[in-house]
């Protein structure tokens, strides 16, 4: 039985019509990425009510009770980050690690203009979390959420650059944007704003594209590169940023070079030693260049691709008392399913996944296959064993959960 390799799977996002279009744009995915999509800056009003995702609340319980560690947050004020030992401290008996949040500095901090940035939200909030799951699913690039919580009549940074889109969702007081277009288009992420500071301030002094107020509901959305500064208004503003970190072709270009690489260290020729006395490469360049110019046209960048994928992306949570209950009273009427993003890929008979990988015998390569579609099944519809196995490696997990 011949299985041809499944595409990349990253179970979650609900079918049809998704975050991009109900929550964010307005807009079907296709049209967004048509018209705006690592292009131009869009401004969407009253995109939706994000009362369910974060809220001042949800900033003081972060801050407060869930005992969180550098670098969950960072501060900042006129425009520079503040040092960690400002806003961190032991956290008494059973808990002395040095470097957990200390409320009563960060109160003072605040007090005094500073803005609140709680980083990596999707790690640390659960509906947050959830929903950059979806958006990531959607859009095949991965998402990171952070907060920022401004003072009245402050900003926290500088007008300056992402080298990652972004989109802004303003979650309560109000905060006016300045935006403008790049002076460096489609920056790397190995390609700063600091790099071009001088530019920066010269093209931000300039007729903004967006000057804005934006409200409760609204959204922004801004392609890596594009600059942007920000100060709240009379009252406190907490906005979060989803950060998409985008693939790009000069990242496959670095995959397909190292597959390149890879196959020419098997070639007896490129490793042998270049003569001595050479004062240049002029006598090899030709040969390295021809024998790695076939080595691109012959390399699959895709394996690592896949690899790279992975490992920037973590599977949906598994809870391991639910996990264990699972196991311990599977039966054939067991429902389970595909543990969400895992980024699961079926080749021949090994699946790779975000937690691992695992060989299956022929047998059960179509059962594997049907469990790829994300749908709940009966534990007797796959094979009890199989599906013992696959809740202990953590692929699958019990439907309810």
């Amino acid at each position: 039985m011949s299985i041809p390799p499944t595409e990349l799977r990253d179970v979650g996002a609900a079918p049809g019509v998704g975050v991009l279009e109900t929550r964010l744009t307005g807009l079907s995915r296709d049209d967004f990425a048509r018209d705006f999509w690592a292009r131009t800056a869009l401004l969407t009003r009253g995109a939706s009510d994000f009362s369910d995702l974060f809220s001042a609340d949800a900033v003081d319980e972060l801050i407060a009770r869930r005992g969180l560690r550098t670098p969950f947050l960072r501060v900042a004020k006129d425009g520079s980050t503040l040092p960690d030992a400002s806003f961190t401290s032991p956290a008494g008996v059973g808990a002395t690690i040095g470097d957990q949040l200390d409320d009563t500095a960060l109160w003072r901090l605040f007090a005094d203009g500073a803005t609140l940035v709680l980083q990596a939200l999707q790690r640390t909030w659960g509906p947050v979390a959830d929903f950059t799951a979806r958006l990531s699913t959607e859009l095949g690039h991965p998402v990171q959420a952070n907060a920022y919580v401004t003072p009245p009549q402050n900003r926290g940074f500088d007008d300056h650059y992402d080298v990652h889109d972004v989109f802004v969702l303003q979650i309560s007081g109000t905060k006016r944007w300045l935006i403008h277009e790049p002076v460096h288009p489609d920056p790397l992420r190995d390609q700063p704003w600091t790099d071009r500071r001088v530019a920066v301030a010269e093209a931000a002094r300039g007729e903004a594209y967006i000057d804005t107020v934006l409200e409760p509901g609204d959204v922004l959305y801004l392609p890596r590169g594009w600059l942007h500064a920000a100060r709240a208004q009379g009252e406190v503003s907490i906005h979060l940023t989803l950060g998409i970190h985008t693939w790009t072709r000069y990242t496959l270009a670095e995959q397909l070079a190292q597959a390149a690489l890879t196959a020419l260290r098997e070639d007896p020729q490129m490793r042998t030693t270049l003569p001595l006395g050479l004062d240049g490469p002029h006598g090899d360049i030709d040969l390295v260049r021809d024998r790695l110019v076939a080595a691109l046209t012959e390399a699959d960048p895709a394996p690592q691709f896949h690899r790279t994928r992975r490992g920037q992306g973590r599977p949906a949570p598994l809870g391991p008392l639910a996990q264990l209950k699972a196991a311990d009273g599977l039966g054939p009427h067991s429902p389970v399913r595909l543990r969400g993003e895992l980024a699961a890929r079926l080749e021949g008979s090994r699946l790779t996944t975000r937690v691992g990988w695992l060989d299956f015998a022929e047998t059960d390569l179509a059962s594997v296959t049907r469990l790829l579609d994300g749908e709940v099944r009966a534990a007797g519809e796959l094979g009890v064993e199989l599906v013992a196995r696959l809740l202990r490696a953590g692929v699958l997990v019990p439907a309810e959960q």
